[in-house]
């Protein structure tokens, strides 16, 4: 069972080595004209367990228009660091205080076809708490159990032809909601990370 420090320690250990098959959720960092962002991985504790904080993005939005994602966004100038970002945008964008929230630990950068590289910032949010939702950029949100993150059987594989190109991801869906893209890589990285064991498919 996992619990507030089990999880930092694990975050605070190297990170996993990926794995041939992991190329689907782990592609290349090195492009020097991305754009730098971050994301708030929040932790909750409730009474059945932790889960994480997800949110629905607008269907209006230039970039990942309704996709599920973390509460984050680009590096402003003014951000000392991203996790200065994180704390910011996710303030922003759902209004959870800072109070509320405590860093535990990162995952590595991530890097996007859209051009962003995503900085992952992992946090515990101790309940009770309210949130704010800016009806411009978010829909919804919701939480998802972390046993359904940590379960290798909530992933499904995806090779596809776009573009010209073939890509590989991973996908989670849950109750409805239909989590993909840098969001589910993410959440495969998180997973990889506090059990260090690969997933089939």
């Amino acid at each position: 069972m996992f619990t507030r420090n089990k999880i930092a320690a694990r975050l605070a250990q190297p990170a996993f080595k990926p794995q041939p098959g992991d190329r689907r959720v782990a592609p290349p960092l090195g492009s020097t004209q991305s754009t730098p962002a971050a994301v708030l991985v929040p932790l909750v504790p409730r009474q059945d367990g932790i889960t994480v904080l997800l949110t629905q993005r607008t269907a209006h939005l230039k970039h990942h228009p309704s996709h599920i994602s973390f509460p984050g966004g680009r590096v402003e100038s003014a951000d000392r660091d991203r996790t200065e970002t994180a704390l910011r945008e996710t303030q922003e964008e759902i209004g959870l205080a800072r109070e509320h929230i405590e860093i535990i630990g990162t995952l590595p950068d991530y890097e996007v076809t859209s051009g962003f590289r995503i900085s992952p910032v992992v946090a515990w949010v101790e309940p009770p708490f309210e949130l704010e939702l800016d009806a411009f950029e978010v829909d919804s949100s919701f939480e998802v159990p972390l046993s359904i993150v940590l379960n290798p059987a909530s992933y499904q594989h995806h090779d596809v032809h776009f573009d010209g190109k073939h890509r590989e991801y991973v996908a989670i869906p849950y109750q409805g909601y239909y989590i993909w893209g840098a969001t589910a890589a993410i959440l495969y990285t998180f997973y990889r990370q506090l059990t260090d064991e690969p997933c089939a498919g």
